[in-house]
């Protein structure tokens, strides 16, 4: 069976500000030292299993440039621009009709675009354990992470181990992201892996689940599937979409939905979810620091500078992140990156678009 893929690339990564903006995101910035973004890493890494021409890239119309300037390979029909954002759901199912107007069916990977995965050829031995899951009965499947910490930022997933089913496991349920006294609980048990927001299924299969669990949202995935490539096609796109339901797709179907498997992966994964990740990435000093471009440090322990042109110069500094671009520069205790987003919204009650 074919191997297509959607990989969602709308988000704003405002955690990553003052990087991160409005007209360049996150996944369309390079974090490491190949100077690689981490949309086109994101497709590279699926090469080996999927042909270019059976890449889409959902994103935002604004970005639609950047997509062609980074990834030129990638035909300018399979970028699907959204008129709005709404969730994860109503993305996948674009996605999901785009391709089924195409082909008579395909295993379908769904994958964000900024995530950074260490072993490249771990991470495809696991797509392709999933691909044959998958591609049996109506299974949906998802990657879970092995933990090896216990975080709070994110959702778990518990698994039954079966040795009937080999490397998949089978999901009791999903679960909400935990306190630390929960999260070292899940970490003990061996029970709970990281849910890493990736799945993979047939595009049959979970188009079978649209109309099961989100019917109004199906019908109107079926209007834009009717119009596209006609002259009306994204007439009818702007005036359905909007319109769609808001909801993620772990609410909306795998959270409600039978015959649901995780594959456990363990292939340096990490979500890039703050500039903290930059400590998971990248190498530190001799006193724990994450130092890039033109920055001089004297007597500063465990802290995060990222400067550009202009010299930063930090002296006697413990636990703090700067980050520097032309117009506006970050400096942050690294126990509040994640009040990160209130800056943001400051600058939007001040009207100070221009630096979002």
């Amino acid at each position: 069976m074919k191997t297509t893929a959607l990989i969602m690339a709308g988000g704003r990564g405002e955690r990553f500000w003052p990087r991160s903006r409005k007209e360049r995101p996150k996944q369309f910035l390079s974090l490491t030292n190949d100077g690689k973004t981490m949309i086109q890493l994101t497709v590279e890494r699926i090469l080996p299993l999927v042909d270019m021409e059976d890449i889409y890239i959902a994103t935002n119309k604004a970005y639609m440039p950047l997509v062609m300037e980074q990834l030129p390979g990638i035909p300018k029909e399979n970028i699907l621009c959204e008129p709005v954002g709404r969730n994860t759901a109503p993305c996948i199912g674009l996605g999901a009709m785009h391709i089924s107007g195409k082909m008579e069916d395909a295993v379908m990977f769904v994958l964000p675009s900024d995530h950074l995965i260490k072993d490249g050829e771990g991470f495809r031995n696991v797509l392709r354990k999933a691909c044959s899951v998958a591609e049996q009965g109506d299974n949906l499947v998802t990657i879970g992470i092995t933990p090896n910490y216990p975080e709070t930022g994110y959702g778990y997933i518990k698994f039954i181990k079966d040795e009937k089913t080999g490397d998949s496991c089978k999901v009791d349920r999903f679960v909400e992201k935990p306190s630390p006294e929960v999260a070292k609980e899940y970490l003990s048990t061996g029970e709970y892996l990281w849910n890493s927001g990736m799945f993979i299924w047939k595009v049959s299969t979970v188009l079978d689940k649209f109309k099961d669990y989100l019917p109004d949202t199906y019908k109107g995935l079926l209007r834009i599937r009717d119009s596209i490539g006609s002259a009306d096609q994204d007439a009818v796109l702007n005036e359905v979409f909007p319109g769609l339901e808001s909801i993620s797709v772990d609410y909306g179907i795998m959270e409600k939905a039978e015959s649901i498997y995780t594959i456990p992966g363990d292939f340096g994964w990490d979500d890039v979810g703050s500039w903290l990740a930059v400590e998971r990435i990248g190498e530190r000093d001799e006193n724990g620091n994450i130092l890039a471009g033109n920055a001089v440090n004297i007597g500063s322990r465990d802290c995060i500078i990222q400067a550009e042109d202009k010299l930063i110069a930090a002296v006697g500094l413990k636990d703090i992140v700067i980050v520097d671009t032309e117009d506006a520069t970050l400096v942050c205790d690294k126990g509040s990156t994640a009040d990160i987003k209130k800056v943001l919204e400051e600058l939007r009650q001040e009207g100070k678009e221009k630096y979002l």
